[in-house]
């Protein structure tokens, strides 16, 4: 005979071993690979736009800024980080636009550690730059 708590005692059990074989235990600690992020930071003024970066499973990043795109690469041991920009290209933007793209790119380039609690990943050298990981 089945009963009504045997099934839902079931039912729990395969809801729970898919929701951990999903979401693994240590993979909120773990550097961002494979995933698309936005900085923490209000748009500027005139614009919607808040920048981008997409990090490949190699560490290869495409960076959509205010004002400009690029590439780039993460190298990454333990919690320590070095990020090295690639090519960038212009869109026709205002100068205050590109230079904080290009404080963005150097803040990146100066960080020395990464942290990541949940969906936020932080970026710490003399700034600290925080991105939340795109869940949707």
């Amino acid at each position: 005979m089945f009963s009504r708590t045997n099934f839902l005692r079931s039912a729990a059990v395969t809801l729970a071993a898919a929701i951990f074989t999903a979401y693994p235990a240590n993979a909120q600690d773990e550097f961002p690979f494979g995933f698309e992020m936005k900085l923490e930071a209000a748009p500027q003024a005139g614009s919607k736009r808040i920048p981008t970066i997409e990090i490949g499973d190699n560490g290869e990043v495409k960076l959509d800024l205010w004002c400009k795109t690029g590439t780039g690469q993460f190298s990454v041991a333990g919690n320590t980080v070095i990020f090295v920009p690639g090519r960038f290209q212009d869109r026709d933007c205002s100068p205050a636009r590109a230079q904080a793209d290009d404080e963005l790119v150097a803040g990146l380039g100066e960080a020395a550690t990464w942290k990541r609690r949940g969906d936020l990943v932080s970026f710490a050298g003399p700034k600290v730059i925080r991105f939340r990981i795109n869940t949707n």
